[in-house]
């Protein structure tokens, strides 16, 4: 039986006899008889197992270590321990699989950069069993929000030949050898490539996404994406996972109202799916985590625009590390700021055109774009979107401003003449999700597998 069953049901088990399978987490050994903390990776919560003499293989069972791995059988007891409510009085415990004395992860307080150089382990410490337990639940959860509202889950391409990201952000793919390229005109000739010219590992799959979208007016789509950032910052990673939906006849009033509606949705998804690991997080990771996330799923999201935003930055009383201005880009000092000021979350809104992307709407005041960055306490930026630009001749001239390669996203263009209708959409990294759901603080520690600048084990 897994554990997630038994503690589900656990006063109706009493009296039962019942198998588990999984490891010691903690082994208390006397002479005539010994306590298994044992998990099965199903729950978070783990049961006690209690043993004595009367076992055939006592003596075997009595020297086991932190790691190995069980199969014991016995009946469910009301436990007069006060940590928990049931355990099992083992009749038989099997060995499945043997751990030595050298086993890395003993029952004491790790830290994460411990933890992290044993990536293939630090799955088995509660930490990340609470990490990646939440990081599953909001998986679904965001799979639940857009499949319930009518959204159609698109698998855009990995690989690409376009992007929205540019091609200096981008992994290039090739097959050639190395030691013997195709050389022509004293360049690599890419015409005996695989796909007969260059190509890359996409870092987004919105401007694929924006063609569902014409078709089935709500989409999203949810996977990997990858960014060649040489940033060795607590929130870059060069492998991360993106949500993009994508949503025809829908302008910026109505995609902060699918963000605001999503968001809330997710956290209080977590909060009732992961109760207890939220409760852990917020024991020792984060103190307030829950009061935080509970207070953003009734929070009433402030909406204000960028300049409106500096206004309020300049008028501060605070010594600035960076000065706010009205043509630039906002801090972690100035998110941080506004959403204690607006005591929740804020989207600002109306960017100035010359620091956004090529593909947003032009606003009529022709210096500001319908952008739109939500920014929620202790986390910052958590998404950014815009309405994208449906008037095919602003977009082109947008791209002749910003150098953009009309060749390479034709098709892209196209969507305005065949059809276009006004747009919009948003994309949230998954990590920074699980940074704000979690409390911690460092991307490599909400990756299974972190991929950083100079970094890449496993």
């Amino acid at each position: 039986m897994d554990l997630v069953q038994l503690f589900d049901k656990e006063e109706k088990l009493i009296g039962n006899t019942i198998t588990v399978e999984g490891w010691i987490r903690n082994h208390r050994n006397q002479k005539e008889f010994g306590f298994i903390d044992f998990s099965d990776g199903t729950s978070f919560q783990h049961l006690q197992i209690v043993y004595d003499k009367d076992l055939y293989n006592f003596e075997e069972i009595n020297k086991l270590l932190v790691g190995c791995a069980l199969r014991a059988t016995g009946e469910i007891v009301k436990s007069i321990g006060g940590k928990q409510n049931i355990e099992l009085k083992a009749s038989i415990i099997e060995v499945l699989g043997e751990c030595p004395a050298d086993y890395p992860l003993q029952p004491k307080r790790h830290t994460n950069e411990f933890l992290r150089s044993i990536a293939y382990l630090r799955p088995r410490s509660n930490i990340f069993q609470a990490v990646f337990r939440i990081r599953s639940v909001a998986a679904q959860a965001i799979h639940e929000y857009f499949q319930s509202n009518n959204y159609v889950y698109v698998h855009t391409p990995l690989i690409t030949t376009t992007d929205c990201e540019g091609s200096d952000q981008m992994f290039k793919i090739t097959t050639f050898d190395f030691n013997d390229l195709p050389i022509k005109d004293k360049k690599v000739d890419f015409s005996k490539d695989l796909f007969g010219k260059m190509a890359y590992i996409t870092g987004s799959g919105q401007l694929h996404g924006e063609t569902f979208a014409m078709a089935f007016k709500k989409i999203y789509t949810f996977g990997p994406t990858f960014r060649t950032e040489n940033s060795n910052t607590k929130t870059h990673a060069n492998e991360f996972w993106m949500i993009e939906p994508e949503i025809a006849f829908c302008d910026l009033d109505g995609l902060m109202n699918v963000e605001e509606e999503m968001l809330k949705f997710v956290v209080k998804y977590v909060l009732d799916k992961c109760s207890k690991e939220i409760d852990f997080c917020n024991q020792f990771i984060e103190k307030g985590l829950r009061d935080k996330l509970e207070k953003l799923v009734n929070s009433d999201f402030t909406r204000i625009s960028h300049h409106d935003v500096v206004d309020i930055l300049k008028k501060a009383k605070v010594k600035w590390e960076f000065e706010p201005d009205y043509g630039e880009d906002i801090a972690k000092e100035h998110e941080k700021y506004i959403t204690e000021y607006f005591n929740g979350p804020v989207f600002i809104t109306d960017w100035p055109k010359d620091i956004k992307a090529w593909y947003m709407k032009i606003n009529p005041d022709g210096k500001t774009v319908a952008a739109v960055d939500l920014e929620v306490p202790g986390a910052g930026e958590l998404m950014g979107g815009s309405q994208r630009e449906d008037n095919m001749d602003v977009l082109l001239k947008r791209m002749e401003e910003m150098d953009v390669n009309k060749e390479a996203v034709d098709w892209y263009v196209n969507l305005r003449k065949y059809g276009g209708c006004y747009h919009s959409g948003f994309g949230m990294g998954f990590e920074r999700l699980i940074i704000y759901l979690t409390g911690v603080e460092n991307i490599r520690d909400v990756i299974p597998y972190p991929r950083t600048p100079g970094s890449c084990e496993y």
